[in-house]
């Protein structure tokens, strides 16, 4: 199971849900309705975006750490499952049921998403919607496992790649 942490220091890496994996760069305190408060500044890795979060705040948002190694071999177990049934539901509605997950922050639920898009792929073609939804899994997921793992990107997607390819 994902790892909450309680506190992190500046240069750690934290997930932050539906934006990925983002580093510590800052922890500043400011005065928010009267009362003083500590924020992490988070930068999202690959480009200048800033999101600030109250530290108080940081666990009910869903900031985490970073997948372990095990855990990195569950999510491929998550990737590798075919029995996945889809029932005759409209695309809006499956659309909405993966944003859903996307939005729990939970790497593994992303996993869900990017599989079971993965295999309806090989059945129909997917809507707009659903091919974006299935980057937004994969990028998530790539760029989390790419960092627990020190490994670029690249070399992720291949990994990745090849449970599809396999099964």
């Amino acid at each position: 199971m994902q790892v909450a942490k309680s506190e992190f220091k500046v240069g750690d890496k934290a997930v932050y849900p539906t934006q990925g994996v983002t580093e510590v760069v800052n922890i500043e305190e400011r005065d928010i309705a009267g009362s003083r408060q500590r924020f992490y500044v988070l930068r999202i890795l690959g480009g200048d975006k800033r999101i600030m979060v109250p530290v108080k705040n940081a666990q009910a948002v869903g900031l985490r750490s970073v997948v372990s190694e095990d855990e990195v071999l569950e999510i491929f177990e998550i990737l590798r499952e075919r029995t996945v049934a889809f029932d005759n539901q409209t695309w809006n509605r499956r659309y909405r049921g993966f944003m859903d997950k996307i939005k729990t922050g939970s790497i593994y639920d992303a996993a869900e998403v990017m599989r079971d898009l993965y295999r309806l792929k090989s059945e129909k073609n997917l809507s707009f919607g659903e091919r974006r939804m299935l980057e937004t899994a994969r990028g998530l997921i790539v760029t989390e496992i790419a960092v627990a793992r020190h490994w670029s990107e690249e070399q992720t997607t291949t990994e990745i790649e090849a449970i599809f390819q396999s099964n």
